[in-house]
């Protein structure tokens, strides 16, 4: 069984319930997610070996959080305990023409105050094949940075494959600032992954002839963005997951994948959205579990790209879906019938 270590922060997500604005009533949901952990779940759903790293507080919701991941079978066994506080955010979910909306309160968390003696790399990747971070995570903060950075160098070393999601968040970092930094981490990447925008906020890099307001996407553009990627930062595969907008109830979702020499794109599917936090990362999630399994250039974006179509039907960042289900719908019941 192939092992994949990922690192990041995982928060408290407090969201009011259904499609309430925030206060509308006075409830909210508590759940947990965060970047790198939702991927840490897809693949321990998909059977990988799955190896989350953090650093949470010895109270009783940084052990609620661990027990989250345990849930489904990540191993939490590296985690640091320590810090004060777990970052949190409130998701105001979006219906029809309004938009989602989130409020990070993530300064001062355990994980933004960790320092590189936090963690032990060499023997963090120990057996392990595969390591994925995420743009979020270098911009919590320079210590964390650096950890990421020595994180690459020690899987290098060992001989692990590393992806990375850009992941811009604009409330955490300037694009300057993100340039420098994933400039300095890309040259460790093996596998990048991106969306419409981040190629742009973070490298400048923009598909020609696109409004992914409008919906329109134009594909041509995005071919010249994944080689322009590998031809910068020497990239075996780019990934970019292409959505248009209808409404924020209503999606179309598609990805491609470019293998330096194929540019392969995933059928398109029209999404009905129930919950689109995580969808992206389940798209990561998929296509690790793809390349790992050896699939092809297009049946590892068919694959992904249909892990993330499922994940917009679930509560949650947690994709909580399995191989078996992403499999069926590549393979074209996406029929939503009951099974009997």
């Amino acid at each position: 069984m192939a092992k994949v270590v990922t690192f990041g922060e995982i928060m408290l997500r407090l969201a009011p319930n259904g499609y309430y604005r925030f206060f509308q009533n006075d409830q909210m949901q508590a759940t947990f997610g965060g970047g790198e952990a939702n991927v840490a779940v897809s693949l321990a759903n998909f059977g990988i070996e799955s190896l989350y790293i953090t650093k949470l507080p010895k109270h009783a919701i940084g052990q609620a959080a661990i027990d989250s991941l345990r849930y489904f079978g990540v191993d939490t066994s590296k985690i640091v305990r320590g810090g004060d506080r777990i970052g949190i955010y409130y998701l105001e979910k979006g219906a029809s023409q309004r938009g989602s909306v989130c409020i990070y309160d993530r300064a001062h968390s355990a994980i933004a105050e960790a320092n590189a003696r936090d963690f032990d790399w060499n023997g963090i990747f120990d057996g392990a094949d595969w390591f994925h971070f995420t743009g979020i995570t270098p911009a919590l903060g320079k210590n964390v940075a650096d950890i990421c950075l020595e994180a690459c160098k020690a899987a290098k070393t060992k001989g692990v494959k590393i992806s990375c999601d850009l992941n811009y968040r604009g409330k955490l970092w300037t694009r300057d600032e993100a340039r420098a930094t994933m400039t300095n981490l890309c040259k460790y990447v093996d596998v990048c992954i991106s969306n419409e925008e981040d190629a742009k906020d973070v490298f400048g890099i923009e598909a020609e002839d696109t409004d992914i307001y409008g919906g329109k996407l134009n594909l041509g553009g995005y071919r010249s963005v994944a080689r322009q990627l590998a031809d910068k930062f020497g990239f075996e595969k780019v990934a970019i997951t292409l959505r248009s907008s209808i409404s924020a109830s209503d999606n179309d979702w598609s990805g491609m994948l470019y293998d330096g020499e194929n540019y392969c794109f995933s059928k398109n599917y029209h999404l009905h959205i129930v919950d689109r936090v995580g969808g992206g990362d389940s798209f990561c999630g998929g296509l690790i579990y793809a390349l790992l399994s050896c699939k092809s250039t297009q049946d590892a974006v068919e694959f992904a790209a249909a892990a993330s179509a499922l994940k917009h039907s679930v509560e949650g960042d947690y994709n909580r879906v399995n191989v078996s289900e992403v499999e069926k719908l590549v393979g074209g019941d996406g029929s939503g019938r009951v099974q009997r």
